[in-house]
């Protein structure tokens, strides 16, 4: 698999301020926009694949901070849920290995670089961001990283080709999507041992899973499926194992899921299908299939469940989708090759990472009529994009 559909599947997971291009802000006086106490901050921070940077924006003002170098070719950025810091996988040379970045949220500056091994190319922390899981593609393993001593304290065995490890809200299940493997690992994440392996899944792709880290649901990028399984729990009405529950039939080639905040539907971006495909998650049954746009490989539904963002990559648009409507309800016109979207802390912003133009679309939400009110420069091909909000003592 080529360089260019791995980056797409993994998207899905993902200057000075002089040089800002900005469109006309029609429309946007002072104070529409959300009103900030003098010790809050926020920012986003984009993975630029191809400049081996960060691109930091200032999300209060809306415009470029500063650009950090990090690691050979990043591709996937995560926040400390409980720390102010940004975790950056460095995939690293073509065969070779990776590393993590650590930013400093509060003055923007790389702070530490934790060794990696081959080709990492996920990461995912836990509730209380004291440790990260980075799947490694390269090493069919996932690292356990130990983040406040900035090691790794183990490396766990995965199925061929590891391109995404997600923990389960409770903590209790490590689910990793094995993309040449076809096949699905569960990991006990207490013990570090394999709990079950789930086949027949071509081209594994980043899983979701519902709040109550009852099921997960993994597209199968190479094919035309979702898998769905059951994780074990144990309860009141005696112990169940992990089990798959269901495959199903959605649009070609698979590759990102956007889960209603609610966890009652899941949305599945159809990239060769150009089309977006709705599971009812309580029953596993797929509803309808909507034509949504060019190569969509990238999905957002917004805090009030009511709407989806689709990031059409063969293209220059990020398409609206009414959830309670059942239909379209617009689009916006965004840079070239939209490929990974992140809403700002309220939620009033939508920032569009766009990887063939190399900048970021700032849209305004909440609105009658959505519109991209400026362009942010990143560096080449970014290609993930996370955003983190705090106060300063």
């Amino acid at each position: 698999m080529d360089r260019e559909l791995r980056l797409g599947i993994l998207r899905a997971a993902r200057i000075s301020a002089a040089a800002v291009f900005a469109l006309p802000l029609t429309g946007c006086r002072s104070h529409d926009f959300p009103q900030y106490p003098p010790n809050y901050r926020e920012y986003a921070y984009v993975t630029n694949g191809g400049s081996d940077t960060v691109t930091v924006l200032d999300v209060v003002d809306v415009r470029v901070d500063r650009e950090l170098a990090v690691g050979h070719d990043p591709v996937a950025v995560a926040a400390s849920p409980t720390r102010n810091e940004i975790y950056v996988v460095n995939s690293g040379a073509e065969g070779g290995a990776g590393s993590i970045s650590v930013i400093d949220a509060e003055h923007n500056r790389v702070v530490a670089v934790i060794p990696a091994h081959r080709q990492p190319l996920s990461i995912d922390l836990d509730a209380d961001g004291k440790r990260a899981y980075v799947a490694n593609s390269g090493s069919n393993s996932v690292s356990v990283i130990d983040l406040a001593a900035r090691r790794e304290i183990a490396q766990i065995g995965a199925g061929e080709d590891p391109v995404a490890a997600r923990l389960a809200p409770d903590g209790k299940t490590l689910v990793v999507a094995n993309l040449r493997g076809n096949q699905v690992t569960l990991i006990d994440p207490a013990s570090g041992r394999v709990r079950a392996e789930f086949a027949g899944c071509p081209g594994a792709a980043a899983p979701e899973i519902l709040p109550d880290s009852s099921k997960t649901f993994v597209p199968c990028s190479a094919g035309h499926q979702v898998m769905v399984i059951a994780l074990a729990r144990t309860d009141g009405h005696g112990a169940q194992p992990d089990r798959l529950e269901a495959l199903l039939d959605v649009g070609r080639a698979p590759v990102d899921l956007a889960l209603k905040p609610d966890g009652g539907e899941i949305f599945v971006a159809n990239s060769l299908s150009d089309s977006v495909s709705e599971i009812y998650n309580g029953t596993d049954e797929v509803g309808d299939t909507y034509m949504i746009g060019a190569d969509p490989v990238c999905g957002l539904v917004s805090r009030d469940n009511s709407l989806l963002y689709v990031a059409n990559e063969r293209s220059q648009e990020v398409t609206i989708y009414s959830i309670d409507d059942g239909q379209r309800a617009g689009s916006v016109h965004v840079g070239d090759g939209p490929a990974a979207m992140a809403f700002s802390a309220t939620g009033y912003l939508l920032f569009v990472a766009d990887s063939g133009s190399g900048d970021v679309a700032v849209v305004r939400t909440g609105t009658q009529s959505q519109f991209a009110f400026t362009l942010l420069p990143a560096g080449r091909d970014p290609n993930a994009i996370v955003d983190k909000a705090f106060k300063v003592q």
